[in-house]
């Protein structure tokens, strides 16, 4: 296995950010798939972070999004100075993130059950109007529990959504469990599926990076989160 390290400056970003350490652990297991997704796969420029046919990455998991604003602003979308005032007054960074407030942020999340919905019809948007674009969603294993989710997945397949990228962050969170392991509920309705260990940088570039002729699932296995 490669353990890559991630960069000391990333890392001093995620630390400024305080006053949310209920969400730590959630957010924290989201830091390594954030950052080989926005470093190593997504077309994405933070000087245009509205650029027709750029990739598009969706939050699901939006409760708890220190991650995400670490990376958004060691790769330049804002200022790393919003890191210091997360949920003040006047500050631009909530607890959930907000597209309308933060750049490189594409749908306000924090609701569970939502992102994998609306990846659906914005990859069945993008189609209709020709522009170019693969859409990645990122979800909680738990967040799975969520019937919306479900009826995603199975359109998805029906309508073999190629364009359609989903990373499930599995850290054993989840009430339900489904037979054969988290990917199986996505392959049993036409998804291709890969896994990689969170950790393992170049394991995940090429999880995320599978060629598929149909919707993909990469399972993203963390530790089991602490009660």
């Amino acid at each position: 296995m490669t353990t890559t390290t991630l960069p000391a400056r990333l890392l001093r970003n995620l630390t400024r950010l305080t006053g949310d350490e209920k969400h730590d652990a959630a957010a924290h297991s989201t830091l390594d798939t954030l950052w080989v997704l926005h470093d190593r796969v997504l077309d994405l420029d933070p000087a245009h972070p509205d650029r027709p046919g750029r990739d598009r990455f969706l939050l699901s998991k939006g409760h708890g999004p220190a991650s995400y604003y670490a990376v958004l602003a060691t790769l330049g979308f804002f200022p790393e100075d919003w890191l210091d005032d997360l949920a003040g007054p006047d500050s631009p960074l909530g607890h959930h993130p907000d597209r309308l407030l933060v750049p490189g942020v594409e749908i306000s999340s924090g609701s569970l059950g939502h992102g994998l919905p609306i990846a659906v019809g914005l990859v069945r948007g993008l189609e209709a109007t020709g522009e170019r674009g693969d859409v990645h969603v990122l979800v909680g294993d738990a967040e799975l529990d969520e019937g919306s989710n479900h009826e995603a997945i199975a359109v998805a397949g029906r309508w073999r959504l190629a364009r359609l990228r989903c990373v499930v962050i599995d850290n054993s969170s989840t009430s339900l469990g489904w037979p054969g392991g988290v990917a199986r509920r996505f392959e049993v309705e036409g998804w291709s599926s890969a896994h990689a260990p969170v950790h393992d940088h170049d394991a995940l570039h090429a999880a995320l990076t599978t060629p598929s002729d149909r919707p993909h699932v990469t399972v993203v296995t963390t530790p089991p989160k602490e009660s």
